[in-house]
């Protein structure tokens, strides 16, 4: 039987709270506005995974950091009015919590984004670390933001530590961390990218994964 982790980080996006509208308006307004064509939804759901530094500069080149700064700025006008919490995801933050888990978050979202959303959703009292793009000294999926998760726990990263994600970034993530990758919900990447890095365990939502939980 599988052991009881020592830590649980979460993603953020559309791991514990539903995003994709609003990413894909801020970067369909900011494809639009550097004149290129829109993504679909479809499209925006199977490509958005890197943080803006690491992704920018493929879709923008040279005026990458123009680009961020508009998808910023559309982001930041409609992310907290549209804010929604995934079903199930804050009785089974509060559960964890409750039952003496640490909690953190690693998520490619700007760390001052991340932490905005997660005061005004009420979860910032779950975490112990709230672990953002531009926080560590690299993104996810270095190791680095992994460890800035941990910071002053006592943990060290390793297959204790649970990585829960839906994406195959997340569990590349988990993979080159050392640390056990868990699928939450619905894939949001293709199969053959999913494939590359398989989940060490997977749970259809997130009362499956709580109940998993106190059932160990």
């Amino acid at each position: 039987m599988t052991a009881k982790p020592s830590a649980i980080i979460f993603d953020w996006d559309n791991t514990l709270v539903d995003t994709w509208e609003t990413i894909h308006e801020a970067l369909v307004g900011t494809l639009e506005r550097m004149g290129h064509a829109p993504w679909t939804l479809a499209e925006t759901r199977s490509r958005v995974a890197r943080s803006l530094k690491h992704s920018f500069p493929d879709l923008f080149g040279a005026r990458w950091e123009e680009a961020r700064q508009i998808y910023l700025d559309n982001y930041a006008a409609i992310h907290l009015e549209r804010l929604a919490a995934l079903p199930g995801a804050g009785a089974m933050l509060a559960a964890l919590h409750d039952a003496g888990y640490y909690l953190a978050v690693v998520s490619n979202k700007t760390g001052a984004s991340l932490r905005t959303e997660a005061s005004h959703i009420g979860w910032d009292r779950y975490f112990r670390r709230l672990v953002g793009a531009g926080d560590a000294r690299a993104d996810k999926p270095d190791p680095a933001a992994f460890a800035v998760a941990l910071e002053g726990s006592g943990i060290a990263p390793g297959r204790g530590v649970w990585y829960v994600g839906d994406t195959a970034l997340d569990m590349q993530s988990a993979h080159r961390a050392g640390l056990t990758g868990v699928l939450l919900g619905e894939p949001h990447s293709p199969a053959a990218e999913l494939a590359k890095f398989p989940p060490d365990m997977r749970f259809p939502d997130c009362g499956s994964f709580a109940r998993h939980l106190h059932g160990m």
